[in-house]
């Protein structure tokens, strides 16, 4: 595979292990989430002037984990995030690598394992399997962080519903908080206005499919509501 070259940019004001983390290799795809003959590394394809420019979408996941009162976990970013940090977003949000074992297609279990390394490493999360996660669909967004870094996702939505002990990892997450339907949407708003914004792409969730998952959580047929075209929410 050819590798997609690396911008220069300052890094020295963020921390560490967020700086070593851009290192980290993508699943570079086209908008029909077809994997493409080149590498990225996370740095390059959250930079700006990528996207800007004719740069490539990565693939991506997010993971809603309701318990079995039917709320759902949310997560405060940290502020050592490069990255819409000390945003509310849904439980986890992360890539899969551009590694074989992430990259397997059959029934999602790429992006499935990578949600699993993903809530061990930010929220503590043992137990959960990949038969505990049901892929619902699938958006396609494009977000500015600061104008210098920002998303361009085929993203991957997870669902599962376990009763599991969380953690949080400082450097990963802020703060964590379970949050019922009917609390959802003034929960966000009550954080936007004590400068605690909600991310884009949750955003993008709660505004259009959000709802209808958690009736289905709610119902019991999770199954139902299915749908793995593609959202495109550029």
């Amino acid at each position: 595979m050819a590798l997609i070259s690396q911008g220069e940019v300052d890094l020295s004001q963020y921390h560490d292990n967020q700086v070593l983390s851009l290192n980290e290799e993508l699943i570079m795809v086209n908008e029909d989430d077809v994997p493409q003959p080149v590498v990225a590394s996370k740095k390059q394809a959250h930079l700006m002037q990528y996207l800007n420019n004719g740069g490539l979408p990565h693939r991506a996941f997010s993971v809603l984990l309701f318990n079995s009162k039917g709320q759902l976990l949310l997560q405060q970013r940290s502020d050592d995030k490069i990255t819409f940090a000390r945003n509310w977003a849904n439980s986890c949000c992360s890539h899969p690598w551009s590694s074989p074992e992430e990259m397997e297609p059959h029934n999602q279990l790429g992006v499935k394992r990578a949600a699993i390394r993903r809530l061990k490493h930010e929220l503590n999360i043992e137990g959960l399997c990949e038969d505990d996660l049901t892929c619902v669909g699938r958006i396609l967004y494009k977000a500015s962080s600061d104008g210098l870094w920002g998303e361009y996702e085929v993203d991957y939505i997870l669902i599962a519903q376990k009763d599991i002990a969380v953690g949080r990892n400082p450097e990963e997450v802020a703060d964590i908080a379970w949050v019922s339907r009917n609390e959802i949407q003034s929960f966000l708003k009550d954080k936007a206005t004590k400068a605690e914004p909600t991310s884009p792409w949750f955003k993008l969730l709660v505004e259009h499919s959000l709802d209808r998952w958690w009736e289905a959580i709610e119902q019991g047929n999770l199954t139902n509501v299915i749908d793995l075209n593609i959202r495109r929410w550029t």
